[in-house]
C-alpha cells in the first residue's frame, strides 16, 4: 500500500475505528490535510444520542406489588442498556468517527459508572458529545454540573459545614492538573466551593444556596468567596493543567511512550489556545511525527476498538442486544462500567489469559452462529470469576468488499486486504496464508482471507 494510504488508515484508526475501502479510496484522492479538516469539522456538528426513553417518576413504585416493582426495576435497567447499545451503533455507523472516538476518550477521562438510570446515562454521554471538540474549560464545567457525575462522586452530599471531598479530589487528581500539583488544603477548599452543586428529584442540576458555603476560601494561593466556577478557572490558569491533558491525549492517540518535546509543544498549543480541544487534536493529526513508523501499529486495540472496528469493517449487527454486553464482559471493557473513577488503564492491561483467546476467536464467532462459553474478566471490586454462555449470532454484509474486489486477482486481493486490515508489517506471506484460505471462488477466498487476517495477533494493534 502506498505510504499515503498507510497514513490514512493510521489516521482513521486513531481518530475513529477504521474505515471502509471506499472511504480509503476517496481520501487517497485528496491532500491529507483536507481529510483531517473534514474529520474535525464533522466532529463539531451537533450529533446527540436521541434515544426515546420513558419517564420514571420516583413515586411510580408506590402501591406496586413486589413482583411489579421487580418488573419496573428490570425495565429501567433494560432502558439503560438500550442507551449503551445506541452509542455502540453510533460508533459503528456514524459519519462522524472522530466525535465517537473523542466521546470514548472523554468517557475514560471523566469516568462514570451508570448501571440503572437511562436518563442519567444519556445526559452524561450527550454532555461529552456536546463538548468533545470544544473548549476544555466548558467541558469541565459541564461535567461538574452533570447529574450522573454529581451522584457518582457524591457531590449531592457536599454541603456547608459537612463538605464531601470526593468530586473536588478527582477534579484535581484525574480531571485537570494531576497528582502532585495541589495540596490537601486545596482539595478541602475546592470541596467547600462546590457545596450546593446538586441535582433535583428529576436528576437536573440544581444550585442550592442553602447548602452552599459562601465563606472565604484560599485555593492555589488565591483568596476569595469562591464557588465551583472559580475553582475551575484557577486550575485552568495553571499551565500544568494543559500539560497534564496533553500528556493523556498523546498517550491515547499517539503512543504510550511519551516524547517529552512533542508533549510540551502540544501543552503550549493547548494552553495558548485557551484550551481549544479542536486545535490540540489538529496539531496532533497534522504533525509529521504522528505518522512516524514508531507511532504506527503500536496501540493495542481496546475491546471497544476491536468490537466496533470489526462491526464497521464487516457491516455486522448483533441479533441479540445482550450479545453487545456479553462481548464487552468477555473482552474486559464494559461501557459506563469502568473499573474505577480513573477509567481503564489501557495498553497491555487489555491482554491477559482471560481475554486473549476470546479476542483471537471473535472474528470466527461473527462468521458463524456458535454457542460461546467463556470466563468473564472480573469487573470493579468483584473478584469472582464468572463463566458465561451465549449463542452468538450476527448478520454480516461483506457485499461491498466483494464488489470492490470484483476485478482483482488473488495476489492483489491479498496485498490490498492485508494492508487495509493490518497496521503493522505482516509476518506471513500469501503462500503461507493460502493453507488457511478457501479458493473455490472469489467470494470464498475473500471471506476466508478476511477471517484469517482478523484472527492474527497483528490485527490486535492499530
Amino acid at each position: 500500500m502506498a505510504a499515503a494510504n498507510k497514513k490514512i488508515t493510521h489516521l482513521y484508526w486513531r481518530a475513529g475505528f477504521g474505515l471502509s475501502l471506499k472511504t480509503l479510496d476517496q481520501a487517497a484522492k485528496k491532500p491529507l490535510e483536507v481529510t483531517i479538516h473534514h474529520l474535525l469539522a464533522d466532529a463539531k456538528k451537533p450529533n446527540l444520542l436521541n434515544v426515546p426513553l420513558p419517564i420514571y417518576e420516583k413515586a411510580s413504585k408506590k402501591g406496586l406489588t413486589k413482583k411489579e416493582k421487580f418488573a419496573l426495576t428490570k425495565k429501567i435497567f433494560q432502558e439503560n442498556q438500550k442507551v449503551k447499545v445506541s452509542w455502540i451503533r453510533k460508533m459503528v455507523n456514524s459519519d462522524n468517527p472522530l466525535l465517537e472516538r473523542m466521546t470514548l476518550f472523554w468517557h475514560g477521562h471523566f469516568a462514570l459508572i451508570s448501571k440503572n438510570n437511562s436518563h442519567v446515562t444519556k445526559t452524561y454521554l450527550n454532555t461529552l458529545r456536546t463538548h468533545a471538540l470544544g473548549n476544555f474549560g466548558d467541558l469541565v464545567l459541564a461535567i461538574a454540573r452533570d447529574p450522573g457525575m454529581i451522584r457518582f462522586l457524591n457531590n449531592q452530599q457536599n454541603k456547608k459545614g459537612q463538605p464531601n471531598e470526593n468530586f473536588a479530589r478527582e477534579l484535581l487528581e484525574l480531571f485537570t492538573i494531576g497528582i502532585g500539583h495541589y495540596t490537601e488544603q486545596d482539595v478541602k477548599e475546592a470541596a467547600r466551593a462546590f457545596t450546593g452543586w446538586r441535582t433535583d428529584k428529576k436528576r437536573n442540576f440544581l444550585f442550592s444556596e442553602r447548602h452552599h458555603d459562601f465563606g472565604s476560601k484560599t485555593f492555589f494561593g488565591q483568596t476569595g468567596a469562591f464557588d465551583g466556577m472559580d475553582i475551575i478557572r484557577i486550575v485552568l490558569e495553571k499551565k500544568q493543567t494543559a500539560t497534564f491533558i496533553a500528556t493523556k491525549v498523546y498517550q491515547y492517540f499517539v503512543n504510550e511512550k511519551i516524547n517529552e518535546q512533542h508533549v510540551q509543544t502540544l501543552g503550549d498549543i493547548f494552553y495558548n489556545s485557551n484550551y481549544s480541544i479542536e486545535k490540540l487534536m489538529r496539531a496532533i493529526f497534522e504533525s509529521d511525527w504522528f505518522y512516524a513508523a514508531e507511532n504506527m501499529g503500536t496501540k493495542i486495540k481496546s475491546p471497544i476498538d476491536l468490537l466496533v472496528g470489526m462491526m464497521k469493517t464487516l457491516q455486522i449487527d448483533l441479533e441479540q442486544e445482550k450479545a453487545f454486553f456479553f462481548i464487552q464482559k468477555m473482552l474486559g471493557q464494559s461501557l459506563l462500567n469502568p473499573p474505577n473513577v480513573a477509567g481503564w488503564p489501557g495498553g497491555k492491561s487489555w491482554i491477559d489469559s482471560s481475554t486473549l483467546i476470546f479476542r483471537l476467536n471473535l472474528a470466527g464467532y461473527f462468521f458463524q452462529t456458535v454457542n460461546v462459553t467463556a470466563t468473564a474478566k472480573p469487573e470493579l471490586e468483584d473478584k469472582a470469576v464468572k463463566k458465561m454462555r451465549l449463542r452468538l449470532s450476527a448478520t454480516m454484509n461483506v457485499s461491498p468488499i466483494l464488489a470492490y474486489f470484483a476485478k482483482f486477482e488473488e495476489d492483489q486481493i491479498f496485498s490490498t486486504l492485508s494492508d487495509w486490515l493490518i497496521q503493522t508489517s505482516l509476518p506471513i506471506k500469501k503462500s503461507e496464508m493460502d493453507t488457511f484460505t478457501k479458493h473455490h471462488n472469489k467470494e470464498d477466498y475473500v471471506n476466508s482471507l478476511l477471517l484469517r487476517l482478523m484472527t492474527l495477533p497483528e490485527y490486535q494493534v492499530c
